[in-house]
């Protein structure tokens, strides 16, 4: 779909925050404005962790890809929720380990989408593109993203953060299951998500939404582990998002537990 600057001026919404751009002002970035900065100020004040718990999803990406595109063979992506681009971006990580992997972005704010092109600078091998869509039509995205892989071999789906961004009300498992059916045996799901299990980040998240123009949703690990049914769970299985095969140089680094994740196989 063709998008004209008046398009994308429409949808910014500079006047609220939107979670994209809150994410970015966490992890340091650039790309965003002053309601985005306001907000981020008032969730660090509420939850001060919050910026390293940014930090770890996004090593968490990293971990997962090397090991999708290492050790799992996987050559093709889906990134669901992608963000705005930074350091190690999902076809970066990829393609240092194999070149010829082919990569497809799904976002649907604005910002993303004005960034988009930092997102396809491609190796010669490979391959990337970028779709502006929602999580809510999986249908869609399927369609968008078979112009660019090869849905009759194995894919893996990076979900990061975004089931969180779906309310209850718009069955989020069902969500994952209906992109999960579109995939092939041998294709992977990688999702992270926020979890209620600490009152200080329920508390940040409330102020959150209360100013947002789109809301989180905290839930469970349970519920949040329920993603992966029907799924070959790699170890060690639904963890904290520090505790998925970390690094060496991070295993002596903590923060509080609100976040779990985990890759798995479709059989």
């Amino acid at each position: 779909m063709d998008h004209t600057p008046d398009d994308v001026k429409d949808r910014l919404q500079t006047d609220r925050p939107h979670s994209a751009r809150v994410w970015n002002y966490l992890l340091g970035g650039k790309d965003n404005y002053p309601v985005d900065s306001e907000v981020g100020d008032v969730i660090l004040a509420e939850f001060p962790e919050f910026a390293s718990v940014a930090r770890l999803q996004r090593r968490f990406l990293a971990r997962a890809v090397r090991f999708l595109a290492g050790e799992a063979g996987i050559r093709q992506f889906l990134d669901v929720g992608t963000g705005l681009p930074t350091a190690d971006n999902t076809h970066e990580l990829a393609q240092r380990i194999a070149p010829e992997s082919r990569v497809v972005y799904v976002d649907n704010d604005p910002l993303v989408l004005t960034h988009a092109q930092a997102l396809l600078t491609s190796s010669p091998e490979g391959a990337c593109a970028y779709i502006d869509a929602d999580v809510r039509d999986p249908e869609r995205i399927l369609a968008e993203a078979s112009h660019t892989l090869d849905l009759s071999r194995p894919v893996a789906l990076t979900m990061l953060g975004i089931m969180g961004q779906v309310a209850d009300a718009d069955r989020p498992a069902e969500l994952v299951s209906a992109l999960l059916s579109g995939l092939p045996s041998g294709s992977y799901l990688a999702l992270s998500d926020g979890t209620n299990t600490n009152e200080a980040l329920n508390t940040a998240v409330a102020v959150y939404n209360g100013q947002s123009a789109n809301t989180y949703h905290l839930r469970a690990p349970e519920e949040i582990a329920s993603f992966f049914d029907g799924l070959e769970l790699v170890e060690p299985g639904v963890v904290s998002t520090a505790a998925w095969r970390p690094d060496p140089a991070e295993a002596a680094r903590t923060t509080a537990e609100v976040a779990v994740c985990a890759v798995a196989r479709k059989p």
